[in-house]
């Protein structure tokens, strides 16, 4: 059994302090059970009413940039809308089940405001929706180190997650 590599690929910077902040706590917290790194990738710059030409162009430059930190042998988790919903005992099974693997890599890939490109999605080995509401993508950030953080608790018993 192998320590797991996660590694969260994020288009976009956060900027705003209240987010770097609970960020930066889960990150903190996770470095005890994985060894869990960020890859922040420039989101492209687009007009304030883009056209779809316009806004899928900017997506394939976001995924020729995600393409390349993806580590290799990594199982894929792309967060998408369309994804697939999971509780957090499931995404415990998925954090154990990549830990035990013989590769132990996992990564997670968050878009920009727009989301992720088909070809990203398409190279997923799964799809993972946070909920059928919608998020600022930061959120959805720290929201899924917290899970994540949850699912390594829950795995070694604690009363974290009730």
């Amino acid at each position: 059994m192998g320590v797991l590599n996660v590694r969260l690929i994020c288009v976009g910077k956060m900027r705003e302090r209240f987010y770097i902040d609970a960020f930066s706590e889960y990150s903190k917290r996770l470095g005890a059970y994985c060894r869990f790194e960020l890859t922040e990738l420039a989101e492209e710059k687009l007009p304030d009413s883009p056209s779809p030409k316009e806004i899928t162009a900017a997506l394939e430059k976001e995924a020729a940039g995600i393409r390349k930190a993806i580590p290799s042998g990594a199982f894929i988790v792309a967060l998408c809308v369309e994804g697939r919903q999971m509780s957090s005992p499931e995404l415990a099974k998925l954090l154990a089940q990549r830990e035990n693997s013989g590769k132990p890599r996992l990564c997670f890939i968050i878009g920009g405001s727009f989301g992720l490109a088909p070809e990203v999605k398409a190279m997923a080995d799964l799809r993972l929706s946070m909920s059928e509401m919608t998020f600022p993508h930061h959120l959805a950030r720290v929201m899924l180190a917290e899970q994540i953080y949850r699912g390594f608790k829950i795995n070694e018993g604690s009363k974290y997650h009730k």
